[in-house]
């Protein structure tokens, strides 16, 4: 009922920065809680930022302060401003959403997934 379209990735050097959107579309009223998701190479997906409709936002710790989840409810958009990126921060980001609000549905209860947008960290 809601489709998640990721866009943004690319390569960036150790350092650099970069912009994550998601476009959603279809039922937006189920995405009370939105949030990344990413799969390093050899590791499962891990939740990284949730942000919920009202704005509270939490960053998993290997992100926080660098990191940045924020969401344009008017234009059913989610983004992720990703700075000092670090090698380890390669990966598929997924874009997510919950019908519940992120107490409830976040890390373990998103309902809805994009395919992912790819982000390369290397020198």
């Amino acid at each position: 009922q809601v489709q998640l379209v990721e866009s943004g990735g690319g390569s960036v050097p150790p350092g650099g920065s970069l912009r994550l959107s998601c476009a959603a579309s279809g039922d937006t009223d189920s995405t009370e809680c939105m949030a990344w998701f990413r799969q390093i190479p050899g590791k499962n997906r891990t939740p990284v930022a949730a942000i919920d409709i009202d704005g509270r936002t939490r960053h998993a710790d290997s992100v926080k302060d660098r990191f940045n989840i924020s969401r344009d409810n008017a234009m059913n958009t989610l983004y992720l401003e990703m700075n000092s990126l670090k090698p380890e921060d390669t990966g598929m980001y997924y874009c997510t959403a919950a019908r519940v609000d992120c107490t409830m549905g976040y890390p373990y209860g998103m309902d809805f997934w994009g395919k992912g947008t790819q982000v390369t960290i290397s020198s």
